[in-house]
């Protein structure tokens, strides 16, 4: 009996039922388009439906949050106006109170000009608490029958003389010819007259033109604005301020007492209304911005007509798109058949269709899987190539640097010109000692010790270079000299302390290296006194964004790429610096043992 796998029958061609294969192609190909159009129109539909309401939230959220913002400036300026118009009141208090007599003509000529310089003050007056004038500038007038004490300032200034009382805004009626709309400033304060201390009302007129132009200028869509309440529920302004005398206009306010600072919608009104209210600190004063949510309906329509227009332009789209897939679905034998001769020919960046029939859609899927491993580890042994040879180049640019070597002979030449012979020899021996460590006969792990004997004559040659510039102390536990590490890591971390640290400072700076061992860890700390680092710049330091000039090539970036790339990622560097105070680098390593007999040091403590 030979039963045929069901695979083979997919692509087995019968004689029953006669129907023609284009026919057969074109049916699957309109079943395919009508199926993937419905879906995709009623995902679109449904995804579109959640974004109209997600945008005409946002919309709204977005409108109220403006208007609550505009309010917030306002609220803003006129807290910074009530302050200044304070400390123009706290000015006047202070030179009444420096002058020895209030009849000092000089007191008056200096508060003339403060009223010149500032075209919003309108008057400075002092008052006894009898009524009468010790003190008025502008030199004016007063006029007959003003009730100086039934006014509200004046009687505020009695009854709370601590604190400066602000009036309600009214007609200037103390003098004569002058109908000015002020804000009274007032409070009791002491003055000398002819050498004795007395106390009076200090008033301090101020224009409220200032005030009213800055909430005139408030605009909240076409239809909104603000007005401004007291502490009593007067309106003191409004855009309509006749038709509310007219009681043409009604503004609801009783809400408003609730409120000191938020929102809420009025419905009072035949339209609603969004009313937000922020208090004037600290008078007291309540700003009330009015605005008509049904503006804010404008955006929703607009968003309505973009997403049906959006919706055809999907349809379309996707009609267009189905067409053309159903129309290539049919052939994903074929597809997988010529991906797998480009693969043939070395290329692995091309994907494979994994529409088709069940055998070819798994097929396709452990094809993928395959190319996607291959890519996966040719990237992994590339990379690890490019590490090992960016690696090796960088210790080989560390051995040889002509930077150095040319800025240490010169000194060597200077030296020598200035007879220093001691210091001469000196420089010359640990420049040796200095390019013999660097070579190591070829090896890239050393002894500890010998990375801290190179470090150290490094020192010794910049410290000769730059004098007195800087000092050097090394903190060496003995159990750390026998482990063994990667050559060159410590040098450029000190090199950086001296160009990047030390060298700007105007003062003497101190490097100290400490080593330890803590645990399996070594711990190599490089700390130095110098100008410190941002902490944007030590977010840079192993990103190669900053490079040290004249350096040696290896950064600190490479010295932790190197010791990552030897030991793992739990080793490298970290930094602690701050701006003016100095920096320590830490270098972390694994504590890995070296034979007695192969550690070589000479005095590094």
């Amino acid at each position: 009996m030979n039963i045929e796998p069901k695979h083979s029958r997919l692509f087995k061609f019968t004689k029953k039922p006669k129907v023609p294969l284009s026919f057969n192609v074109r049916s699957i190909q309109v079943i395919i388009t009508i199926s993937f159009t419905m879906i995709t129109v009623v995902v679109v539909l449904l995804v579109s439906l959640l974004l109209y309401n997600k945008f005409a939230k946002s919309a709204e959220d977005n409108a109220y949050l403006n208007i609550q913002q505009i309010i917030d400036q306002v609220n803003s300026h006129l807290e910074l106006y009530v302050k200044g118009m304070q400390d123009i009141y706290e000015v006047v208090e202070e030179q009444i109170g420096q002058t020895d007599n209030i009849s000092d003509s000089l007191l008056k000529e200096q508060l003339t000009t403060l009223l010149h310089t500032r075209e919003d003050l309108v008057s400075v007056a002092l008052f006894t608490p009898e009524g009468n004038m010790v003190l008025d500038v502008p030199n004016a007038t007063m006029r007959r029958n003003t009730q100086l004490k039934e006014q509200s300032w004046f009687l505020t200034a009695l009854k709370q003389p601590e604190a400066v009382s602000f009036s309600q805004p009214h007609i200037q009626n103390l003098y004569k010819g002058q109908y000015k709309w002020v804000v009274s400033l007032s409070r009791m304060i002491s003055y000398k007259a002819d050498g004795v201390m007395k106390m009076g009302i200090l008033l301090v007129d101020v224009n409220f033109r200032t005030i009213d132009e800055l909430s005139s200028k408030v605009i909240l869509g076409k239809k909104g604005y603000a007005y401004i309440m007291d502490t009593l529920g007067n309106i003191i302004y409004h855009p309509q301020q006749q038709l509310i005398y007219a009681g043409l206009k009604y503004e609801n306010i009783e809400p408003v007492f609730d409120y000191a600072f938020g929102s809420y919608i009025d419905t009072s009104t035949v339209e609603q209304r969004y009313i937000t209210i922020r208090t004037v600190k600290p008078i007291g004063w309540k700003i009330v911005g009015v605005a008509y949510p049904d503006e804010i309906v404008t955006t929703k329509k607009d968003l309505q007509v973009f997403i049906f227009w959006f919706l055809a332009v999907v349809i379309i789209v996707v009609l267009l798109v189905s067409i053309f897939v159903s129309a290539k679905i049919s052939q994903p034998i074929r597809r997988l058949e010529k991906a797998v001769k480009l693969v043939g020919q070395g290329d692995f960046n091309t994907p494979i269709d994994v529409k088709g029939a069940y055998e070819v859609e798994q097929l396709s899927k452990r094809f993928n899987f395959m190319l996607h491993r291959i890519r996966q580890l040719m990237g992994q042994i590339i990379h690890e190539q490019e590490a090992k040879r960016k690696s090796e180049l960088d210790v080989l640019q560390a051995q040889i640097n002509p930077h150095f070597l040319y800025n240490t002979l010169n000194s060597v030449i200077r030296l020598v010109e200035r007879g220093k012979s001691e210091e001469v020899i000196t420089a010359i021996t640990s420049l040796s000692k200095l390019f013999r460590i660097s070579l190591s006969k070829g090896m890239n792990m050393i002894p500890l010790a010998e990375e801290l004997e190179h470090v150290r004559h490094y020192l010794i040659i910049q410290k000769i270079r730059y004098k007195s510039k800087f000092n050097y102390k090394m903190d060496i536990q003995d159990e750390a000299l026998p482990c063994t590490t990667l050559k060159l890591i410590i040098q450029p971390i000190v090199e950086n302390a001296i160009y990047h640290g030390i060298e700007l400072m105007p003062d003497e700076g101190c490097i100290q290296i400490s080593v330890k061992v803590e645990g399996e860890k070594v711990i190599i700390s490089v700390t130095d006194n110098g100008l410190g680092m941002t902490p944007q710049v030590m977010g840079h330091l192993l990103t190669g964004g900053v490079k040290s000039a004249g350096g040696s090539g290896v950064g600190v970036k490479n010295v932790h790429e190197r010791i990552q790339l030897y030991y793992g990622k739990a080793y490298g560097l970290t930094f602690m610096s701050e701006v003016e105070v100095g920096t320590t680098v830490t270098i972390t390593l694994p504590m890995m043992k070296n034979e007695p007999e192969n550690v070589e040091g000479e005095g590094l403590l």
